[in-house]
């Protein structure tokens, strides 16, 4: 009898479900609003950089923390925008292919099997993967919608508590958060820095939307947080603030000894990531305040805009604090759940949403199924005609 091909830890793994939502938008000629890419470039300067690094011969392999310069960037950063001062590019900094190996060398320098991880639901979905590849265990707390009592997505504190034990080890954050756009205040921030302060838990704090917000929100790096200061490990990258997905530079800030763990892990995941693009990704960091203050006011007119379409097409929308992701609320609209509707969406509308039962536990899977995710990190001729066509969709299935 032949031996199963798959390992354990993937054998109930299937495709993600953008890359299946990406296929069936492509099969039926879908606008996009599913996965979570841009459909426009970013600065021509930050290219122009990656360019010249090339011309100038900077393609061997970087050194296996990042090249020097992307990491002294990457500390002016912290400092430039988030008050995060004393980062030491030397002890502290650590360029990953991308946000998502971040999270992998994490987990994989900080969590032994057994261990407990608390993460928050919706969650992105490579946490939960990866906190199974490492043999521990994950253990939930959902964010609640807005109702009356809380103008923005919540948890409750009690479940929080409940979630922690003695063999928790590390607590993820999302702040901006995909897919719900929740930025965590200073008060919750607190409050969870209680707790892992309490258990001698680590905080890994995944900002990769750090530059998309709309006021009044205003985002917080946990790391500037007194009592999480010497526990949490950033994570961010370029691929969302400079609309350069597919470049996959990114990086973790952590206190020397727990960078050390990502590096270990790091040099035995990818040991290093493409040259060039460390250089530009660089100048992309040295960008003119400008820059910045022209990407959130791009993404408010995006957000609003399409808040104003979906709310045309008769679905109630939670209007996000950050990143570029509209949850909205399909409950009453006659489907089983929310996969049924996307796939209605996009075989019979002819647009891509992503249905949010995906990011949450088996447990808790119910509380994602009365919504859909729309992103809308698109151009304005993409986004006007998806509404166009849920205008006309929705309105013929009523």
């Amino acid at each position: 009898m032949s031996r199963q091909i798959l390992a354990g830890r993937v054998a109930h793994l299937g495709t993600t479900v953008f890359s299946e939502f990406s296929a069936l938008a492509l099969k039926h000629g879908a606008m996009n609003l599913g996965q979570g890419f841009p459909d426009f470039d970013g600065p021509e300067a930050v290219k122009e950089a990656a360019r010249k690094a090339i011309t100038d011969g900077v393609n061997q392999y970087a050194p296996s923390p990042g090249l020097r310069d992307l990491r002294v960037a990457i500390a002016e950063h912290g400092a430039r925008f988030h008050g995060h001062t004393g980062i030491d590019p030397d002890t502290m900094v650590t360029v990953t292919s991308g946000a998502t190996e971040a999270i992998l060398c994490v987990i994989l320098g900080l969590v032994d099997p057994g261990d407990e991880v608390v993460l928050f639901e919706p969650f992105y979905d490579s946490y939960d993967a990866n906190v199974g590849f490492v043999g521990a265990k994950a253990r939930y707390v959902p964010l609640r919608p807005p109702d009356g009592a809380h103008a923005t997505w919540w948890f409750d504190r009690d479940e929080v508590r409940a979630a922690f034990g003695p063999r928790t080890r590390l607590l993820i954050l999302n702040t901006p958060h995909n897919p719900t756009g929740k930025v965590f205040t200073r008060e919750e921030l607190e409050f969870l820095g209680g707790l892992c302060a309490e258990h001698d838990v680590k905080v890994l704090s995944d900002e990769v939307y750090e530059h998309i917000l709309f006021g009044p929100a205003r985002h917080v790096r946990p790391a500037t947080v007194p009592v999480l200061a010497d526990r949490t490990l950033t994570v961010s990258s370029a691929g969302k603030s400079f609309s350069l997905t597919g470049w996959k530079i990114g990086w973790v800030i952590a206190p020397p000894p727990l960078r050390d763990a990502v590096q270990r892990a790091h040099q035995f995941v990818t040991f290093a990531t493409a040259s060039p693009l460390q250089a530009a990704t660089a100048a992309a960091l040295r960008q003119p305040d400008a820059y910045f203050q022209e990407l959130s006011a791009m993404y408010l007119s995006k957000r609003d805009r399409l808040l104003t379409g979906l709310a045309e097409a008769g679905l109630k929308a939670y209007a996000p604090e950050g990143s570029y992701f509209i949850i909205t609320d399909i409950s009453g609209r006659g489907f089983a759940d929310d996969v049924a509707f996307c796939r209605h969406l996009v075989t019979e509308v002819g647009v891509a949403a992503i249905p949010p039962s995906v990011f949450y536990s088996p447990e808790h899977k119910h509380l994602g199924q009365g919504m859909a995710r729309f992103a809308f990190c698109k151009t304005e001729a993409v986004l006007d005609e998806a509404v166009r066509r849920l205008k006309v969709g929705l309105a013929r299935g009523r």
